[in-house]
């Protein structure tokens, strides 16, 4: 399994020294764990911005109407420059 080496400062490594023994768990079980649930949140913020995107796109013209002053301004229309 391919590895990474981290840095932590000195308080830094105090702090997972001691929360890994409060958990009963070693500290690279304790930063694997963290980095795992880390990766999990991503990957779901991630699906939910999919999902947000997806329905926005299909919704793009009832979402126009009901908001009409949120609309970008169309070429040609605006403020001259």
């Amino acid at each position: 399994m391919p590895a990474l080496n981290v840095e932590f400062s000195e308080r830094e490594l105090e702090d997972l020294r001691q929360i890994a023994k409060e958990r009963g768990t070693s500290m690279k079980a304790l930063v694997r764990e963290a980095a795992a649930a880390d990766i999990v949140r991503h990957r779901a913020l991630q699906e939910g911005a999919d999902v947000f995107r997806r329905f926005f796109a299909a919704h793009a013209d009832e979402f126009a109407a009901a908001f009409p002053d949120d609309e970008p301004p169309h070429k040609g229309e605006g403020r001259a420059a």
